[in-house]
């Protein structure tokens, strides 16, 4: 088996870049290149890490059986901190990529934004679990408050942010797949 050709093929069927897997894993881009190139081999640790990222795992990796998880718990969420622009991104349901949708959870400290996010296909929903936030698309501007809601066509410029003093959480769902 070739580990690399059977990461680099996990990877493209998530929509992954390489930059971006390799974020999620801590290690370099150039890592994840010579990983797929074979040029290289990873630590146990690290293929665990890379598995984990990309929503499987060493037995499933190796097996051929595919087996479908309904249930997600702590220890299955995967967290991204982006110290710059003061978030948390989780990843509630791993290798959602792959599928129709992909929920996570951001948290926003005071201050902090999510990236800008480019004009793309699809749809986007969220949902405010604490505090408020700024929803900006295009060139408008939403305030949602805990307990609200929000849902719109992505094909203009957004992102949100969180402009109050205290933290605030929210889900986050796409379709497709953009995060």
């Amino acid at each position: 088996m070739k580990i690399g050709e059977k990461i680099k093929e996990l990877r493209v069927r998530n929509n992954l870049t390489q930059e971006e897997l390799a974020d999620r894993c801590e290690l370099t881009k150039g890592f994840i290149s010579q990983l797929e190139r074979d040029l290289t081999s990873p630590s146990i640790s690290t293929l665990i890490d890379i598995l984990e990222s990309l929503g499987t795992n060493l037995k499933d990796f190796f097996s051929d059986e595919i087996e479908e998880k309904i249930v997600f718990h702590k220890e299955d969420v995967f967290e991204t901190e982006n110290e710059e622009l003061r978030y948390v991104l989780s990843w509630i349901v791993p290798n959602s990529q792959k599928n129709l949708m992909e929920p996570i959870k951001v948290d926003l400290l005071p201050g902090g934004k999510t990236k800008e996010d480019y004009p793309h296909e699809g749809e986007e929903f969220g949902y405010v679990l604490k505090g408020n936030i700024i929803l900006y698309i295009g060139n408008e501007k939403y305030k949602v408050k805990k307990g609200e809601s929000f849902y719109y066509k992505a094909n203009r410029y957004h992102y949100i942010s969180n402009e109050c003093n205290n933290s605030a959480s929210f889900l986050w769902i796409s379709t497709p797949p953009n995060f």
